[in-house]
């Protein structure tokens, strides 16, 4: 075996917790530790011997680390950490806020270059896997359009975005797709489907003590980038309830593309994920582009990449010639 990547793992949440067990399936990286905001003694990981370092402890482990893997929330976490950590760490995210992917790009790459490192944007399964799958059907199919379905899963994005609301003190998000909207979609007949005819969002939330159920209501149904744009109910249950009936993390998706080569012949490009877990799944994504940007770096790509700028053989710890044999 080559060299072996270092990987640190800032934040400990079901991401975190996600990003160490793919680090273990991977033969070619071992984990420096974990750093959290909380006390490090509090925290228990998967593995006994996995070291647990304070957050503001990171730069000491500057020479310890090939590369960081972020697991904080879009919502407010990374758009602080990204840019930071960057000046200091290769670093691999996992920023899912579309609308703003643009901006945080620009944020991240001024520091990233600067410093001479290496960091990965918006990796996951959407943005990421979808994303490329987006651009290989419009490639491929100019004639046509590109559809995107979510679930039926919970997010995590949407979920953290729930729990950040003034009044909830827990909760979950799950997004719903129409069968009816996917089944014209798969049938080539190219429909044209507004936001709200694709998906329905629906939380499950526990109301803090003294909250106004109305006013958190209003709060998440009309929440930028999040809700205001989809039908959205809000029921809201019990801590227990939440503890019983929505512990697993589910999700999956179709990203589609339907077009013409000619007007006698229609084509479907699909690709679908089942996900049992989505926070393991979207680890499992980030270890496998953080083999990539430790690469890159080492071939002199500094500042802000996403997913469409990696070769997919980067991904993989096989070697070029190993994969033109067993995968071309």
């Amino acid at each position: 075996m080559g060299e072996t990547i270092r990987i640190g793992i800032a934040g400990y949440g079901n991401l975190g917790r996600g990003v160490e067990a793919a680090v273990e399936k991977n033969a070619d990286m071992q984990l420096t530790g974990i750093f959290t905001r909380r006390q490090p003694a509090d925290l228990v990981p998967l593995h006994s011997g996995t070291a647990v370092y304070a957050m503001t402890d990171l730069a000491a482990y500057e020479d310890d680390i090939d590369v960081l893997i972020l697991c904080g929330g879009s919502k407010e976490d990374l758009p602080q950490q990204g840019p930071a950590l960057a000046a200091q760490f290769n670093t691999v995210d996992s920023f899912d806020t579309h609308a703003r992917i643009p901006e945080y790009y620009d944020a991240v790459d001024g520091p990233a270059r600067a410093s001479r490192k290496t960091a990965l944007i918006s990796a996951g399964w959407d943005p990421g896997m979808f994303s490329i799958n987006r651009v290989y059907g419009e490639a491929l199919l100019p004639d046509g359009d590109t559809y995107t379905f979510w679930g039926r899963g919970l997010s995590q994005g949407h979920s953290d975005a729930v729990r950040r609301v003034p009044g909830v003190a827990g909760g979950v998000q799950y997004t719903i797709p129409s069968e009816t909207a996917i089944d014209k979609v798969r049938n080539g007949s190219r429909p044209q489907l507004e936001t709200r005819e694709k998906h329905v969002r629906e939380c499950f939330v526990v109301l803090a003590d003294g909250a106004d159920p109305a006013a958190v209501s209003e709060a998440i149904v009309t929440m930028p980038h999040y809700f205001d744009q989809y039908d959205t109910e809000v029921h809201f249950i019990t801590a227990e309830e939440l503890a019983r009936d929505h512990r697993a993390m589910p999700h999956g998706g179709f990203s589609i593309r339907s077009g013409n080569t000619s007007a006698e012949h229609a084509q479907v490009i699909e690709y679908g994920l089942t996900l049992e877990s989505n926070p393991e799944f979207t680890a499992s994504v980030l270890v496998a582009y953080a083999r990539a940007v430790h690469r890159l770096n080492q071939q002199g790509r500094f500042g802000a990449v996403t997913v469409l700028d990696v070769p997919p053989g980067l991904l993989s710890p096989k070697s070029a010639a190993d994969l033109r044999a067993e995968l071309l």
